[in-house]
């Protein structure tokens, strides 16, 4: 961004930088006697003795695995004392995978605490683990195997592990030349090279053989590596040849001649736009154009790649045609020496080689750059760069982004001019005017990939000079900038160790970064952040709290006093109420959950006492708090009736008792069933002293046995009838004797009896018997409710039966029901009723014309007379 700088090297149009991001904190490492396992993003790093360059002495020495941060500050270790480990990686969760010979997986965390452990198979414990890979699968982190029979167990999610057997690959009596794991399409298969016969394999028994679009004759393909994204390959062959294409082998994009046929130690996938080769003490980089920069190493190193990360995803936007070979077209000391050890996809422009002492980075036009190195590397493989781990030191080789001579690098001299007080600030911000908005975007993204925290206030210094420029400047992007910076240089730090780029927290997220400072117990750093970022509460500093209150406890002894004092910080019933249950604090948990005002809290804990206590000692408990007695009262009332009179009875409560039999009665099959409930009511009912109640219940286990009788005897349905309705059955079916002998037995008042069966008759179309019960006594309810009814039933000459035995004050208005209009009239003539006669004038219409007239007629006649 600025001016070109001594860490610089010029590669083709492009600068590449290479810088020390700390001083390795660990001593007397030398790598090249451990074998490193490395997790990207900052990740830690495991480091375990090579057994193949151990001196053998008498007796047995348990192998240690150690665990650092980036920075070399150990973080814990584990004294092995399990199985031969054939393999050590890292989940996407920064979990350490430890994979033995017997097809166990021990996972720890990064403080060296078993957490869980699982198996690969019989088959695996039985014939032995001679091989192993870790990949991303769509399910997370997958992990498949090679036992010494040359069959492959695979597992796609080590949370979730579900073993699956590979098909088995025809006539493979001897170890495979090379096999990796390609994960695509929600599928993980294997592809295996047995010489030069390629091999897909999958889970259901099924096999294809493939074929790659090399150019020229193959032998056999040593090594492979899948990309992380799994859709791109690169297979080494016998002769050195190094092809690049699509993983599933249609298409080629890259033919690389190295000269050089021994089999790499590692094959792996760096970015988009770079493959790294490593031989024996040299590293080239080789990009597009035959451009290539060279770098010197003095001891063996260890190329790892990011395909184990299920958050990452990246897309490749250039692939670069490599036509160069290595050997032959380059100056006599950028060539190897010795055979190939390792090659992996670097950045997005360059390959490294790695050779004795040398790094050797390769560009387009044939430049290159050349660094000597001192002592054993090992490149962890980021999506923006490589990071270098030596044994003194930490370094992150990148490519500089833009040039010297961009607006961003004016505008940064226009800003150091203006700090200095030079004229020339003005003269430079006029020669970049037009593209001022470019140049103050550029600065901001350079000041993003810069690790030095005083190149970045210099570069954010700049932009801010060249925002006030700028009328219609977004200042969204530059504070986003100055935020994400100072979260990484506070994880940047010594001490904490995440030597993260600004990428790779974009890909990464702020969320998941602070997942993994809670993971490493860097809880105050953690808290900052979230507070710094604003971030609620729930999703930061409350479950960062959270998780440090989790600790401190596992860390002290139990304590029931101190325990649930520390638990009166969190906010949350819900998380609050289960950990004073597990802590045997129910009483307590009882009343937090009563005060949450949550009902489906209330019913755990109330549930959990019923399970855990007594039924005494249970209801004593919840009878101090009505809430939760009254929500328990709810629960039997809808799922257990049988508890809920357990209940009434230890209370006392024999009117509620008494309730919840009748209800209980009614959902009885059994006649004598409900009968027995019924008269246990009764009883309850007596000793609640509600003899109301009590003698209503009383007359329904009569009515019912009454009601069982009449079945018995005329064959028809009574039972759960009401008395009412058992009267007007009887009447309607004719069976006045029956219904008078129910009214007897009943004691049914006259007037309701009177109104129950004259409506009986009605409905019966039974009117003689109606005329007879009318003529039997007087009507203790009067005779228009016999018009009414006939009425009801459209039978008006019925209804002029009984308008003559109504009294005279109601006789106009019967006669009005009926429609005799005339009789109306008359009546009320007779009764000189001048208020009456208005009445039924009111009642004419048009066709009553002459009705009308007499009544007119009648009206003045009474006038007349008074």
């Amino acid at each position: 961004m600025a001016h070109v700088t001594g860490d610089w090297n010029p590669l083709g149009q492009v600068f590449y930088r290479k810088q020390e991001i700390y001083s390795m904190g660990w001593r007397d490492i030398d790598l090249d006697k451990f074998v490193v396992a490395a997790a990207p993003y900052g990740g830690p790093i495991a480091l375990i003795r090579d057994e193949t360059k151990l001196v053998r002495v008498q007796g047995s020495i348990r192998p240690v695995i150690y665990i650092y941060t980036s920075s070399g500050r150990e973080i814990s270790s584990i004294r092995w004392n399990s199985g031969h480990v054939i393999h050590l990686g890292w989940s996407c969760s920064e979990e350490l995978l430890c994979v033995q010979e017997d097809g166990s997986v021990l996972v720890y965390d990064i403080f060296g605490q078993f957490k869980r452990t699982f198996s690969m198979g019989t088959e695996a414990k039985e014939m032995k683990v001679r091989d192993c890979r870790i990949f991303n699968s769509h399910q997370g982190t997958g992990l498949a195997v090679m036992t010494s029979s040359y069959r492959i167990f695979m597992v796609n999610n080590v949370d979730e592990p579900r073993i699956r057997r590979m098909a088995d690959v025809p006539g493979l009596d001897a170890p495979p030349s090379s096999w990796v794991v390609i994960s695509q399409d929600r599928q993980s298969r294997v592809l295996l090279a047995r010489e030069n016969d390629l091999y897909l394999l999958d889970h259901g028994g099924q096999y294809s053989r493939q074929l790659a679009p090399v150019s020229q004759q193959v032998e056999a393909y040593t090594e492979m590596a899948v990309s992380f994204n799994n859709k791109y390959l690169a297979l080494f062959t016998n002769t050195g040849l190094l092809w690049i294409g699509s993983s599933d082998l249609e298409r080629a994009y890259c033919e690389f001649d190295t000269k050089c046929p021994q089999r790499p130690k590692q094959l792996a996938w760096c970015g988009t736009g770079a493959i790294v080769g490593y031989w024996e003490n040299i590293l080239l980089m080789v990009g597009p154009g035959k451009d290539y920069v060279k770098y010197n190493v003095d001891s063996t190193v260890h190329l790892s790649h990011l395909s184990h990360l299920s958050h990452l995803s990246i897309v490749p936007q250039v692939w670069y045609r490599c036509y160069s070979r290595l050997l032959g077209e380059h100056t006599a000391d950028s060539g190897p020496r010795e055979g190939l050890c390792k090659v992996v996809w670097c950045g997005t422009g360059a390959i490294v080689g790695y050779w004795e002492n040398i790094l050797l980075m390769v560009g387009p036009g044939k430049d290159y750059v050349k660094y000597n190195v001192d002592s054993t590397v090992h490149l962890v493989p980021e999506l923006d760069g490589l990071r270098i781990l030596s044994n003194y030191s930490h370094e992150f080789l990148h490519k500089v982004p833009n040039g010297s001579i961009e607006p961003g690098a004016m505008l940064y001299e226009a800003s150091r001019e203006f700090q200095n007080g030079s004229p020339k600030a003005d003269e430079y911000i006029r020669m970049i005017q037009d593209r001022l908005q470019v140049a103050v975007d550029q600065c901001i993204q350079a000041a993003g990939c810069e690790h030095e925290p005083t190149t970045q206030r210099m570069l954010l210094r700049a932009a801010s000079f060249g925002k006030c420029f700028l009328s219609d400047m977004n200042p969204e992007p530059f504070v986003r900038m100055c935020r994400m910076l100072r979260v990484l240089n506070s994880v940047r730090d010594f001490t904490i160790g995440i030597p993260l780029s600004c990428a790779q927290l974009e890909q990464l997220s702020m969320p998941v970064l602070t997942d993994r400072l809670v993971l490493r117990r860097q809880y105050p750093l953690a808290i900052r952040i979230c507070q710094y970022l604003k971030m609620p509460d729930a999703e930061g500093v409350s479950r960062i709290l959270a998780h440090w209150a989790c600790y401190k406890v596992q860390q002290t002894p139990r304590d029931d006093v101190t325990r649930p004092q520390l638990l009166e910080y969190e906010p949350k019933s819900a998380e609050q109420v289960p950990l004073l249950m597990k802590m045997g604090r129910d009483q307590l948990a009882l009343a937090k959950a009563v005060d949450s005002g949550d009902t489906d809290l209330v019913y755990t804990v109330v549930m959990h006492l019923k399970e855990k206590l007594t039924l005494g000692d249970f209801l004593m408990t919840i009878r101090n708090l009505p809430t939760a007695q009254s929500l328990y009262l709810q629960y039997c009332k809808e799922q257990n009736r049988e508890m809920l009179q357990d209940l009434y009875y230890q209370e006392d409560n024999f009117q509620e008792s008494a309730n919840c039999r009748v209800m209980d009665s009614y959902n009885e099959t059994r006649m004598d069933e409900r009968l027995r409930a019924l008269q246990q009511a009764q009883e309850a009912y007596t000793k609640a002293r509600n003899e109301f109640a009590a003698k209503v219940t009383e007359e329904q286990v009569r009515l019912l046995k009454y009601q069982m009788r009449l079945e018995e005897e005329l064959k028809r349905p009574y039972l759960d009838l009401s008395l009412h309705d058992t009267i007007s059955q009887l009447t309607t079916e004719g069976n006045h004797k029956l219904a008078e002998q129910l009214r007897k037995e009943f004691k049914v008042p006259d007037k309701r009896f009177w109104w129950l069966k004259i409506q009986a008759l009605a409905e019966g179309s039974d009117w003689a018997e109606l005329d007879r019960f009318a003529k039997s006594k007087k009507s203790p309810i009067g005779y228009e409710p016999f018009i009414d009814v006939c009425l009801k039933h459209q039978n008006r000459y019925e209804a002029n039966k009984y308008v003559g035995r109504i009294a005279d004050p109601a006789k106009v208005k019967a006669y009005i029901k009926i429609g005799n209009l005339e009789q109306a009239a008359e009546t009320a003539m007779q009764q000189r009723s001048e208020e009456d006669l208005n009445l039924v004038l009111s009642k004419c219409t048009s066709s009553h014309r002459v009705l009308a007239e007499k009544i007119s007629t009648m009206k003045a006649q009474l006038s007349s007379k008074k």
